[in-house]
């Protein structure tokens, strides 16, 4: 019998006791939403919706509809068709953070705007990276037009690695792109919906609102059932009260509107009920996703998730450092933890410091090393042939070793995560004897050596023509004459 260890941090009165007052606040003040079609489409299933100034209270038979709509559970797919992810139940997947707009350049150790190789290169250590189940749209290139730059990502990100991908848009015609490309990934609508390849992240505006774009992003996601990560990003003592229940209620009453959004449009529509909160810290005016009471806010939200039977997801095991340094590893190192001892279904994280504004290829693969040590111990602890264990102690008395043990080598692999070189475990005349690297330079070969060792997509040639014509077409429609140089 396997003993998985859970956290846990609110119990079921308090999560029901967060659920009503959020009901109560949608029901009595609502949310504004600025988009008549789906204030339109809430009118029609009973809100009170008033149009002119384009707010809408809800009715708690909306809210348990759409709750009642919304999957338990869903898989995703890579561009092959393989299956990647199981977001059910208490199985954790990693990503990496979001949308960056810089990058830290291991040969400068400065923090600059990234480019189109840049992202080629994100995506070839991603092929790597077996702890990291999905590729995200990690940075934003800045060597393409603003009006392209999240399709852009997306096929970038299609072309160069298997794997599905976290990503999301900013733009308002940019959905239409980015929902040809896994069209021409998968073939069809029909197989799109039976292997979805991407999640779509769509956020609310704290306090209360939805903007035109990221409400018409909902709706159009669910009308493609292309699954949606609901982002909802209070600030504790900002924009949401100072305590972390009120943060939690907050963010319940934000990502519940989304939900009923989305299965409104169309129900069943997969979602995970995701975030990123942060507790403001007034002293810097940032939103330190490394703090602990931020980490506590995601764990917690997902207890409530999990408790309305719906998948999870959070932004967490990441830092503010600016660095590759001894923050980096400790704020993202206790988020990591932590989220999986949640059983967060998809955690985005790995690769990002500074707010969420900066991704490195070095953090993301020492990253990748701490999510197997992480997933390591989500497997718990179980008898592996341990019992009866007196023949086990007479042998080692006898030998006065286990070494070479039969049970040993059966189970050496199945028990012990073994991290690769990037980790330094070796004593300290064997690490001198291998150059006494430092962490950054053990991080910079590791880069190297996944990047040598890459191999190609093997999604088919001719598909890939395909997305480089519907990417060079709209490039073209907003003044690029072709895309960068790869």
């Amino acid at each position: 019998m396997v003993s998985r260890p859970i956290l846990k941090f609110l119990d079921n009165d308090l999560i029901e006791t967060i659920l009503s007052e959020s009901r109560e606040i949608l029901c009595k003040l609502g949310t504004t939403i600025h988009n008549k079609q789906v204030l339109m489409l809430l009118a029609e299933h009973g809100a009170a919706v008033d149009m002119e100034n384009f707010q809408v209270k809800y009715s708690n038979e909306i809210i348990d509809k759409a709750l009642k709509s919304v999957p338990s559970s869903f898989k995703l797919f890579d561009v092959m068709g393989n299956e990647t992810h199981d977001f059910s139940d208490y199985n954790v997947h990693f990503t990496p953070g979001s949308a960056a707009l810089n990058i830290l350049d291991a040969e400068t150790d400065k923090i600059r705007k990234p480019d189109t190789r840049d992202y080629i290169r994100y995506t070839q250590v991603m092929s790597g990276l077996h702890h990291i189940a999905s590729q995200s749209t990690a940075f934003i290139p800045a060597d393409v037009v603003e009006k392209i730059s999240d399709s852009y990502r997306l096929y970038l990100s299609l072309m160069y690695c298997e794997k599905p991908v976290v990503t999301g848009t900013f733009t308002a015609d940019a959905f239409n792109v980015m929902k040809d490309l896994q069209l021409i990934v998968r073939g069809s609508e029909k197989a799109l919906k039976e292997k979805p390849l991407t999640v779509f992240s769509c956020c609310p505006t704290s306090p209360l609102k939805w903007s035109d774009m990221t409400s018409q992003d909902v709706m159009d996601c669910a009308r493609w059932s292309i699954p949606i990560e609901f982002i909802s990003m209070p600030l504790s003592g900002f924009i949401a009260p100072i305590t972390l229940v009120g943060t939690l209620v907050e963010h319940t009453a934000e990502t519940l509107s989304g939900i009923v959004i989305s299965q409104l449009a169309n129900p069943g529509t997969p979602v995970l009920y995701g975030g990123s909160p942060a507790a403001f810290d007034i002293r810097y005016e940032t939103t330190p996703m490394g703090a602990v009471e931020t980490q506590m806010i995601d764990c917690a939200y997902n207890e409530i998730g999990k408790y309305l039977g719906i998948p999870t997801q959070a932004y967490i095991s990441m830092s503010d450092a600016k660095r590759l340094d001894a923050q980096a590893g400790l704020e993202s190192s206790m988020g990591a933890t932590l989220a999986t001892l949640s059983g967060i279904n998809n955690i985005s994280g790995p690769g990002m410091l500074d707010f969420e504004n900066c991704q490195s290829l070095e953090k993301l693969v020492l990253d990748n090393e701490l999510c197997g040590m992480v997933l390591r111990m989500a497997k718990g602890i179980q008898p592996r042939e341990d019992f009866p264990s007196l023949p086990r102690f007479q042998e080692l008395l006898q030998e006065k070793h286990l070494l070479i043990s039969s049970h040993t080598r059966k189970f050496l692999k199945e028990e012990h995560y073994w991290p690769g070189k990037i980790i330094d475990r070796a004593n300290l005349s064997r690490w001198q004897e291998e150059g006494g690297l430092s962490l950054k330079e053990r991080a910079k070969s590791e880069v190297k050596r996944i990047i040598d060792a890459y191999q190609p997509s093997r999604l088919p040639d001719e598909t890939k023509h395909q997305l480089t014509d519907r990417m060079e077409t709209e490039a073209r429609q907003h003044n690029m004459p072709e895309l960068p140089s790869r």
